[in-house]
């Protein structure tokens, strides 16, 4: 966190902390795991591990009996609607108005690759796959030519252009394949820890410019202080934290269902998500006026 700050310190020169800020990642991983390492060798940490066995291993439908099918089925429902949610979520949080893409949508296309792709992955019992975020996300905005303003004491960063461009998927994807060959030497010396904190650092950078987070710093702030966004000077106030206290009651209920121990409550979660189109359709509007949750549902339009 320390090192993707390092542009806004005063510290070296402009262009030594944009290459430091932007390698801040790699940098992070390899100090980490040198000090977890050699400086505490009495703590066992837990590493990568590496099965010898063959990975592609075409699945044997042959032997499933009529009841395996019928329930692969209906699991098979759930994770396609889950799938489908994930992928259109993530590709609508991607192209925002903010990000001014110019280039056009393929949503649809981008799922037919999406559901091949998994065919594919379940034949070969291995993971599947889709867009994800925030991976998504901060790869159009590591891409933008970004501006600076200051606008009644609060610092704004707003993307000027974004360079659209599929190289950068490519190679970053070339080279997770590449990534194989390098077990079980190096990466088993990257211990498991280091990666978590690395995935909890990419969730927290992500909630940067969320609006839902924007709106529960507000509940913490003075009314003076609160930022000149659009929907905070058309809304009143009591509906802005009354549509946050309802997200937030619904981020629980996903996040208890989604990291309940048990996996069959897990099942019941792209259910739930499904059941999050009617609260918002036909629940919140009795709820709060509907021009007032069409504002500020605005910026993910």
């Amino acid at each position: 966190m320390t090192l993707c700050l390092l542009p806004h310190s005063p510290y070296l020169n402009s262009k030594i902390r944009e290459v430091v800020s932007d390698c801040a990642l790699p940098i992070s991983v390899v100090v980490v795991s040198f000090i977890g390492s050699y400086l505490f060798l009495d703590i066992q940490l837990p590493v990568f591990q590496v099965y010898s066995r063959p990975i592609f291993n075409f699945a044997l439908f042959d032997q499933l009996t009529g009841l395996n099918a019928l329930s692969a089925l209906g699991l098979g429902f759930l994770l396609a609607l889950l799938i489908f949610i994930d992928q259109n979520i993530v590709i609508s949080l991607t192209h925002v108005p903010e990000h001014k893409l110019l280039k056009g949508t393929a949503f649809h296309w981008d799922l037919v690759l999406t559901g091949l792709i998994n065919i594919l992955m379940s034949y070969l019992g291995l993971p599947w796959m889709h867009a994800a975020f925030p991976h998504s996300s901060l790869h159009a905005r590591q891409l933008a030519k970004v501006e600076q303003r200051v606008e009644n004491g609060h610092l704004y960063t707003t993307i000027v252009s974004v360079k659209e461009t599929r190289l950068t998927s490519l190679a970053a994807n070339i080279l997770i394949g590449v990534s194989v060959f390098m077990l079980p030497i190096p990466l088993q010396w990257i211990p498991k820890p280091v990666l978590y904190g690395l995935f909890l650092y990419i969730a927290a950078t992500s909630l940067d410019g969320n609006q839902m987070v924007d709106r529960m710093a507000l509940l913490f702030k003075e009314q003076t202080s609160y930022p000149p966004t659009h929907y905070i000077r058309r809304v009143p106030q009591r509906k802005v934290h009354c549509f946050t206290a309802l997200q937030m009651i619904q981020l629980v209920v996903l996040c208890a269902f989604g990291m309940y121990p048990l996996p069959y409550m897990k099942m019941v979660f792209p259910l739930l998500m499904i059941l999050l189109v009617p609260v918002r359709t036909s629940l919140l509007p009795r709820l709060i006026d509907a021009k007032y949750l069409d504002i500020m549902d605005a910026q993910h339009m």
